[in-house]
């Protein structure tokens, strides 16, 4: 199959297309259908999966004291586009590891052009007829995601594969050539810099393509947004920050009192309670939020990394409540080599024994050679800025309300999520560690 040549312009045309799309299917993706049925049901379940399959690569990604940071959406997004070529034991792998559905891509669509979307609904009164027009409004936030494939050239392409990854995922197609890795390299990074406002650089390093890759997938996703309830700079102040192995450091300590998402659960037995508090901060306009889970003990963090599940995010009990709440100013930045965590999840057959039939019609024998991520994210007193990246790599083979306010110090190891509240979605997982030594 010969592909059409990929450009910057084309490929902003096809994300305003989606976006346009969203524009005018956002009055049924905001609310529920008028049959009484949730119009996001599907991408809800998707958000469940992705969640699981976050909690668990987190676990394997702990190590030692440093912190961790990663967007499960987006790599869930890189492998669920690489799926669609997958066949037999590979595809079976797949779905399990990453706990996706037989047919998951349609989900995937509505997740996207969901985050994607330019506009939100203003909430309407239970006294208004439904045929009401709805009022729409920019959102107060920035979040954009967006997929690209770069395809060897004149590779025997099936059709059916790029027009479904096209039509769910929104991903353009480039024309590559692999026989020149330097220059395929500098091309796929531009565009990850480009769609992460240069906060993701070189998330292909040199020697990871060969004239044997023969495609990449890729995702990228940028969110920035001012907090609900901003901090306030001037009671920012240096405090002292317990790391897991009791050593202390300085860090900037915000603070800010106020009404908030409140709760508190125990990862501990009976006989050894381990207790957790639970703050939820969000950002404005209310559709996402941070969720902070903060251990008693500053070595516990390694458990209630262990402990935490995807359905955490909708089972912990939480009430507002009055809290004073002390959070560090913090930035971190991460890269992953993806390949070992997801084969010890069960991943196996995609990294050797692949099947990516469906993918292309070559009697070659192409598999997965790397999955590579990085990721980032600013916390500070106006909000937070994040951004993460993937791409997957396919060649052959060469070889209670309290009149007392809580008291949430985040002076120890906690663990962060960033959500997407109306699906649930986990878009960014990590742990916070303390400054590196």
């Amino acid at each position: 199959m010969h592909l059409s040549h990929f450009t910057r312009r084309r490929f902003l045309a096809t994300a305003s297309a989606l976006a346009a799309g969203s524009f005018l299917g956002s009055r049924v993706r905001a609310c529920p259908h008028l049959d009484g049925s949730d119009s996001l049901r599907e991408a809800k379940e998707l958000a469940a999966g992705i969640n699981a399959f976050g909690h668990e690569l987190h676990r394997r990604l702990t190590k030692g004291d440093a912190s961790t940071f990663f967007s499960p959406f987006s790599i869930e997004a890189a492998l669920g586009m690489t799926s669609v070529g997958a066949r037999g034991a590979t595809l079976e792998e797949m779905q399990k590891t990453l706990h996706l559905s037989a047919d998951p891509h349609p989900a995937f669509g509505a997740l996207i052009n969901h985050l994607n979307r330019a506009t939100r609904p203003l909430p309407t009164r239970a006294d208004q007829p439904d045929s009401t027009p709805l009022k729409l409004v920019k959102r107060g936030y920035e979040l954009v995601t967006a997929n690209a494939i770069w395809a060897m050239k004149g590779y025997p392409w099936r059709k059916a594969f790029m027009d479904l990854t096209r039509k769910h995922y929104g991903s353009g197609v480039v024309e590559t050539d692999f026989g020149k890795p330097r220059e395929a390299r500098a091309q796929i990074n531009s565009w990850v810099e480009t769609e992460t406002r240069k906060k993701i650089r070189d998330l292909i390093p040199d020697g990871v393509l060969s004239p044997l890759t023969r495609m990449a997938l890729t995702n990228a996703i940028y969110f920035k947004s001012a907090w609900l309830y901003p901090f306030e700079k001037t009671s920012t102040k240096d405090a002292l920050f317990t790391r897991a192995d009791d050593t202390k450091v300085d860090v900037p300590l915000m603070t800010q009192t106020g009404s908030f998402e409140y709760g508190e659960f125990d990862i501990g037995l009976a006989r050894r309670p381990d207790p957790v508090q639970v703050l939820e901060l969000p950002y404005s306009g209310n559709e996402l939020s941070m969720l902070v889970f903060l251990p008693k003990n500053a070595s516990s963090v390694d458990r209630l990394v262990q402990a935490l599940t995807g359905k955490t995010l909708t089972n912990v009990a939480m009430k507002p409540q009055q809290v004073n709440v002390s959070l560090p100013r913090f930035k971190v930045e991460t890269t992953y080599s993806l390949k070992p965590a997801l084969i010890d999840l069960g991943m196996k057959a995609a990294f050797a024994d692949a099947d990516f039939t469906g993918m292309h019609t070559n009697s070659e024998h192409l598999f997965i050679t790397h999955v590579l991520h990085k990721a980032f994210v600013d916390v500070n007193e106006d909000g937070t800025e994040a951004a993460a990246a993937t791409a997957v790599v396919v060649g052959r083979e060469i070889v209670s309300a309290n009149p007392q306010p809580k008291e949430f110090r985040a002076d120890r190891p906690f663990v962060f999520a960033i959500r997407d509240n109306a699906t649930n979605t986990t878009l960014f997982l990590g742990r916070y560690c303390g400054p590196v030594k």
